[in-house]
């Protein structure tokens, strides 16, 4: 693919602020795009602005919370003061809780829906309109290897994550007429901030790793790299589906 293949394209990535959204962010600009970065933690922003800005790109923070409704409107309306456009929208924001179903409150159930799922609901509903009547866009919903398969624990993430899939395949179809491509990518373990006390734990990280056959976590670049083809040219004719890059987890 062409070194700036997105030259001029308007990209909106929510949880950009750390992980697989920073790598995202990085692999995007790289290509040349101008980023809209979202999250609520306005120093780890700067830490992406300050890579994204060293590769030449333009990029706008924007400190927000996806899973509130006045926030992601408000949200919008900065976003196409300061861009006009959206070509790209990356649902990346989301978060885990890891405990029994009956240890959980409604709060934090509620919390995990929020986060993961109802954000790229308001997200898209936001910025759907503006992808539209450029003949190009790409939405990348982050969905997990937790909503093909699952674990004790993980009730709310993979109900949370499940109906994401679902969301993805059925705005698919509607935004197809559109030329805006709608996909998830699942991703397995990877070496990220959500997972550090898993990996410092040496049991827990022989179980992991145990359960992927190439033997190790993934790299947060590799996501990255898959984003990018999912956001270029090259991929029009993909849409409707989600992509494992699980190591293999999936497949045993």
């Amino acid at each position: 693919m062409s070194e700036q293949i997105l030259k001029d394209r308007i990209a909106v990535i929510t949880g950009a602020s750390r992980g697989l959204g920073r790598a995202m962010a990085l692999a995007l600009a790289e290509a040349g795009a101008k980023l809209a970065l979202v999250a609520r933690d306005l120093a780890k922003l700067e830490e992406t602005a300050e890579g994204v800005r060293a590769l030449g790109a333009e990029c706008e923070l924007f400190v927000a919370d996806v899973s509130k409704e006045d926030s992601v409107r408000a949200l919008e309306e900065k976003v196409v003061a300061r861009f006009g456009a959206c070509h790209i929208l990356v649902n990346n924001a989301g978060i885990n809780l890891r405990k029994n179903i009956t240890e959980f409150t409604l709060a934090e159930w509620n919390q995990v829906m929020d986060s993961n799922l109802t954000s790229v609901f308001l997200m898209c509903r936001s910025f759907v309109p503006h992808m539209k009547g450029h003949g190009y866009g790409r939405i990348i919903n982050m969905t997990s290897i937790m909503s093909h398969v699952s674990l004790p624990g993980r009730t709310a993430y993979s109900s949370s994550k499940t109906a994401l899939l679902g969301l993805t395949r059925a705005l698919a179809l509607e935004l197809a007429h559109d030329a805006i491509t709608v996909n998830g990518i699942s991703p397995g373990p990877f070496g990220t901030e959500m997972n550090t006390a898993l990996m410092q734990n040496p049991e827990l990280n022989a179980q992991f790793l145990s359960k992927i056959p190439v033997g190790r976590w993934g790299r947060v670049e590799e996501i990255g790299k898959l984003a990018l083809y999912l956001c270029s040219p090259d991929a029009g004719f993909i849409t409707g589906t989600d992509i494992l890059i699980d190591g293999g987890w999936c497949a045993g």
